[in-house]
């Protein structure tokens, strides 16, 4: 008995499993979560002002929350989104699984396997270009793997449009198209394809694409590199060449202690001391291609980024892991000889539902349970309508206007634009090269608010630069929302009417 489910087939089971799971980490949040994670907010400040690119990534998370603010009215459908590219790269894992000559049993415990990992979990809620980037990346394997098996021109166009569609999610999108095209330069059956219009097809569709981003990157002196370069934590000491790479790997292999939990589970102890025996063999010249394919995708690109680290020093954001380990189901499930050598595959898979119940469970009590214990601040609870509410009437009786732009730090002045009535344009920090959206000259009409939180009563050392003077107009305090005892949240505000806007640039 291959799993407790084989009274149906494989696809309904894994179609079930995948969709349950989707479904609860989508309404956990929209039910509990009093407000957005920081990411979510940024990106629907962002996509508000539908430009082809933002400060400090590609635009299309942006576009896909605005697009769900336009249909919904509401944020919870960054939720809905982190969830559907879940689902999405769960069907992909079935359909690479499928390809690589797996049974559709081990196709479910690819998908089931891949769930567990910490990436598809806790994470979900906060909608992001990291979590953007599961479809597209399994989607481009699964894409290149048909393009070399059939040699479809369709299939290559596809998977250019689909790299295309990578760029606009993240950069490090990069890294994939680069080990596709270092495996099409390695080896000899993938290097023929380079003489068919296949790969060209490919990479012009990719660049007609990414046209008009090119451009607005010139436009913006390519504004997210700066940013870029402007967050990089480059080494300090040579010991960094080796604690940086070796602590990315750690938190990888620490990312995946739910599947190795399931994985355990299954074997039993029994089945621990024995299950190498029954690890199958591959002899013929099919298998070991798809052996080959597997661990190029499956290692390359973890290779690269720790060579990267190691020769610079510089620090990886462990979340960037998120996508290069979309394989990660299917590796188990071919070295790990998986459902074969599993004496308990009942056990694993009550295993996988447990593991997924304890984050919900988690998540659950970060919204309702922890505040009760937390005397910290923390961002979901942050009263976000009743501020932007307030600073919003507070602008309409001051004026007589509705308020259209709001500059401050990014968390202070992006719920306002979430919140407020006519949803305001963010100015952020005050800088027109951060805010290129910003029309200078519609600014000085409406008049702007200044927005920041805590204690001092001058706005942040970027925004002083453009009114020296300033001191604020008013502070005001809200509870957050919780019956916990944090703190409240103290917001002050400085009212720059039309005309009196600066128009210096930073410093």
């Amino acid at each position: 008995m291959s799993t407790p489910l084989c009274n149906m087939p494989a696809s309904r089971a894994a179609l079930l499993y995948g969709g349950i799971v989707c479904l609860l980490y989508a309404l956990v949040p929209s039910l509990f979560f009093p407000g957005p994670p920081l990411d979510v907010v940024e990106g629907f400040a962002w996509g508000r002002e539908l430009q082809l690119g933002y400060t400090k990534h590609p635009p299309m998370q942006a576009w896909l929350l605005e697009a769900t603010y336009q249909l919904t009215g509401g944020y919870a459908g960054g939720y809905w989104l982190s969830a559907l590219c879940a689902g999405i790269g769960y069907v992909f894992v079935w359909q690479i699984g499928k390809r690589l000559g797996f049974s559709d049993w081990q196709a479910f415990w690819a998908v089931v396997l891949t769930s567990v990992t910490f990436y598809f979990t806790l994470p979900m809620p906060e909608f992001n270009p990291n979590i953007l980037q599961i479809p597209v990346w399994t989607g481009m394997i699964l894409l290149f793997h048909r393009a070399l098996q059939k040699g479809h021109l369709l299939d290559w166009m596809l998977l250019g449009a689909l790299a295309a569609f990578g760029f606009y999610v993240k950069y490090f999108v990069l890294l994939l198209v680069g080990t596709i095209g270092l495996y099409s330069l390695v080896f000899k059956d993938a290097r023929h394809h380079l003489l068919t219009p296949g790969p060209w097809l490919c990479a012009i569709t990719c660049l007609i694409l990414l046209v008009p981003h090119g451009f607005w990157l010139l436009e913006t002196d390519f504004l997210t590199f700066q940013y870029a370069a402007s967050r990089s934590k480059p080494a300090m000491l040579f010991w960094d060449h080796i604690f940086n790479p070796l602590n990315f790997l750690g938190a990888q292999i620490g990312n995946h202690a739910g599947l190795l939990v399931v994985v355990l589970a299954g074997l039993g102890f029994h089945g621990l001391t024995h299950f190498l025996s029954k690890v199958e063999e591959t002899s013929n010249e099919r298998d070991r291609r798809h052996d080959r394919f597997l661990l190029w995708f499956g290692f390359v690109p973890l290779t690269v980024v720790l060579l990267t680290s190691a020769l610079s020093g510089n620090e990886f954001e462990h979340m960037w892991g998120t996508p290069m380990f979309v394989l990660s189901g299917v590796l188990a499930v071919r070295y790990l000889a998986l459902p074969a050598a599993w004496p308990h595959p009942k056990r694993a898979l009550w295993s996988a539902g447990f593991i997924q119940f304890v984050f919900l469970t988690v998540l659950f009590g970060q919204a309702v349970l922890e505040p009760h214990w937390k005397t910290k601040q923390s961002r979901m609870h942050y009263p976000a309508k009743a501020v932007a509410l307030e600073l919003a009437a507070i602008w309409q009786e001051e004026t007589g206007s509705n308020l259209a732009y709001v500059a401050g730090d990014m968390w202070s002045a992006a719920n306002v634009t979430l919140f407020a009535p006519e949803r305001p344009s963010m100015f952020y920090l005050h800088d027109q090269v951060l805010s290129p959206w910003i029309d200078i000259d519609d600014i000085q009409k409406k008049g702007l608010m200044i927005v920041w939180r805590g204690e001092r009563d001058k706005p942040l050392n970027e925004i002083l630069h453009h009114y020296p003077n300033a001191v604020r107009h008013g502070q005001r305090t809200f509870p957050y929302q919780t019956s916990g005892p944090m703190p409240d949240a103290r917001i002050n505000w400085i009212i720059i009417p039309p005309g009196a806007v600066s128009e210096a640039m930073p410093k």
